[in-house]
Protein backbone atom coordinates (compact mmCIF):
# COMPACT_ATOMS: atom_id res chain seq x y z
CA UNK A 1 0.00 0.00 0.00
CA UNK A 2 1.37 3.34 -0.79
CA UNK A 3 0.66 4.66 2.49
CA UNK A 4 3.32 2.69 3.98
CA UNK A 5 6.15 4.08 1.81
CA UNK A 6 5.63 7.27 3.20
CA UNK A 7 7.96 8.37 5.91
CA UNK A 8 6.28 10.32 8.60
CA UNK A 9 9.43 12.52 8.85
CA UNK A 10 8.73 13.31 4.98
CA UNK A 11 5.01 13.92 5.53
CA UNK A 12 5.87 16.38 8.72
CA UNK A 13 7.99 18.31 5.75
CA UNK A 14 5.70 18.80 3.27
CA UNK A 15 2.95 19.70 5.62
CA UNK A 16 5.28 22.22 6.93
CA UNK A 17 6.78 23.91 3.91
CA UNK A 18 2.70 23.35 2.43
CA UNK A 19 1.59 25.24 5.84
CA UNK A 20 4.55 27.96 5.31
CA UNK A 21 3.11 28.74 1.93
CA UNK A 22 0.03 29.53 2.26
CA UNK A 23 0.32 31.57 5.28
CA UNK A 24 3.29 34.36 4.68
CA UNK A 25 3.55 36.41 1.90
CA UNK A 26 5.39 35.74 -1.07
CA UNK A 27 8.71 37.97 -0.45
CA UNK A 28 9.31 36.16 3.34
CA UNK A 29 8.84 33.00 1.71
CA UNK A 30 11.79 33.54 -0.80
CA UNK A 31 13.87 34.76 2.29
CA UNK A 32 12.62 30.69 4.37
CA UNK A 33 14.38 28.51 1.87
CA UNK A 34 15.49 25.92 4.62
CA UNK A 35 12.97 26.79 7.30
CA UNK A 36 12.09 23.14 8.07
CA UNK A 37 15.83 22.91 8.84
CA UNK A 38 15.48 25.87 11.75
CA UNK A 39 12.50 24.41 13.53
CA UNK A 40 13.28 23.55 17.24
CA UNK A 41 13.02 20.04 17.61
CA UNK A 42 10.70 19.76 19.94
CA UNK A 43 8.31 21.39 17.23
CA UNK A 44 9.37 18.88 14.73
CA UNK A 45 8.89 15.74 17.05
CA UNK A 46 5.42 17.09 17.33
CA UNK A 47 4.93 17.39 13.70
CA UNK A 48 6.11 14.04 12.67
CA UNK A 49 4.12 12.15 15.69
CA UNK A 50 0.65 14.06 13.86
CA UNK A 51 2.26 12.91 10.18
CA UNK A 52 2.57 9.46 12.43
CA UNK A 53 -0.88 9.51 13.53
CA UNK A 54 -2.41 10.65 10.17
CA UNK A 55 -0.45 7.89 7.71
CA UNK A 56 -1.51 5.10 11.02
CA UNK A 57 -5.36 6.22 10.77
CA UNK A 58 -5.14 6.32 6.75
CA UNK A 59 -4.09 3.25 7.04
CA UNK A 60 -6.70 1.45 9.34
CA UNK A 61 -9.13 3.24 7.08
CA UNK A 62 -8.15 1.83 4.09
CA UNK A 63 -8.27 -1.88 5.54
CA UNK A 64 -11.49 -1.27 7.16
CA UNK A 65 -13.15 -0.04 3.95
CA UNK A 66 -11.31 -3.29 1.88
CA UNK A 67 -12.69 -5.74 5.21
CA UNK A 68 -16.35 -4.40 4.95
CA UNK A 69 -16.50 -5.34 0.85
CA UNK A 70 -14.43 -8.68 0.66
CA UNK A 71 -18.20 -10.56 1.04
CA UNK A 72 -19.27 -8.50 -1.79
CA UNK A 73 -19.35 -9.31 -5.21
CA UNK A 74 -17.47 -7.37 -8.06
CA UNK A 75 -19.71 -5.75 -10.35
CA UNK A 76 -20.88 -8.84 -13.41
CA UNK A 77 -19.81 -11.91 -10.79
CA UNK A 78 -22.78 -12.31 -8.23
CA UNK A 79 -24.72 -15.28 -8.99
CA UNK A 80 -28.42 -14.62 -8.85
CA UNK A 81 -31.27 -17.00 -8.46
CA UNK A 82 -32.38 -20.10 -6.16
Amino acid sequence: MWIGEVAPERLAELFHNYHEALTTDLGKRSEKKDSWNHVPAPEKNRLVAAARLALLELRYSGNEQAESRQYYAKPGEAEWGC
